[in-house]
């Protein structure tokens, strides 16, 4: 309750997250770094300093962005990748009963 409270979003909200039943969006991001003062590399990559120390809200913003623009990149390259395992493993089938 006390994260909810300070971030300024519903408790549901933040339970959701938590159980993975609700997306880690662009707005609980912003809302932890510019509350909390949470690094937005730090939160979505799990990388470099975890605290901001000064809020630079401009470049705070275009940071995040970026960070979510190349977290959308990735997840458009998974599927595509998981798309062409399924493509490899759909036609291995019959090549292998060829071969066997």
């Amino acid at each position: 309750m006390a994260l909810a409270h300070a971030i300024g979003v519903d408790q549901g909200f933040i339970s959701k997250v938590i159980n993975k039943k609700q997306d880690v969006s662009y707005y609980l991001i912003r809302k932890l770094c510019f509350q909390l003062k949470y690094s937005p590399e730090w939160l979505i990559l799990g990388t470099g300093e975890k605290k901001i120390n000064k809020p630079e809200s401009a470049k705070l913003i275009t940071e995040i962005q970026m960070m979510r623009t190349e977290l959308d990149i990735l997840h458009a390259r998974m599927r595509t990748f998981e798309m062409e395992l399924k493509e490899l493993h759909q036609g291995n089938p019959g090549s292998e009963q060829k071969a066997g």
